[in-house]
């Protein structure tokens, strides 16, 4: 594939991500915007799920404690009082909200792992190209310099022939008259 192929090959596939990266982004809006009744139906069933739900009680409270220490250590508060639990109901709300919150994390997190491999997969075409480009650049340069080495000893034959025949000063004189009939 010669360099100019590459060329025009790398400026096509440009022109086609440039059209795909806005469908892309608002797919990824898409996906995000979707996952918001997803993770309110996921708050619904960590409620009212039975087994789920004392489980979630219990990280809420983990969760209510860490944050209030947290919380009273920023604002210089004593850390050595007991902490209330949260009621029932408020920890299956914040579990719940966290669970949420999670799940809308988690694809916004996946859309963004997704994004940034398709980013690196994109790179590493461009520096193949790149690479490919270099690669015919240097084979041409090779070539050009085997040609060069070929006319240097047709020349040199050439020269051998002439000086063998007789002709070498035709030559001579000829560049010396060129050299003569300049003005000094």
């Amino acid at each position: 594939m010669s360099s100019r192929s590459v060329s025009e090959f790398e400026r096509e596939r440009e022109r086609e991500r440039e059209m795909v990266l806005p469908v892309l982004k608002l797919g990824t809006l898409a996906v995000k915007t979707f996952s918001k009744p997803i993770a309110n139906r996921i708050k619904k069933e960590a409620a009212h799920h039975a087994k789920f739900r004392q489980l979630i009680i219990n990280l809420a409270q983990a969760n209510h404690r860490f944050s209030t220490q947290i919380q009273r250590r920023i604002y210089g508060h004593a850390t050595d009082v007991a902490i209330r639990p949260l009621n029932e109901e408020k920890a299956v709300q914040a579990a719940a909200d966290l669970a949420g919150e999670l799940f809308v994390f988690s694809v916004a997190g996946a859309a963004l792992i997704f994004e940034v491999q398709r980013s690196s997969r994109s790179e590493a075409r461009k520096e193949e190209l790149r690479r490919q480009e270099l690669e015919a650049m240097k084979r041409r340069d090779e070539e050009l310099a085997r040609e060069v080495e070929l006319l240097r000893r047709r020349v040199e034959e050439l020269d051998g022939l002439a000086e063998g025949r007789g002709l070498t000063g035709i030559r001579q004189t000829h560049t010396t008259v060129n050299e003569s009939a300049r003005p000094s």
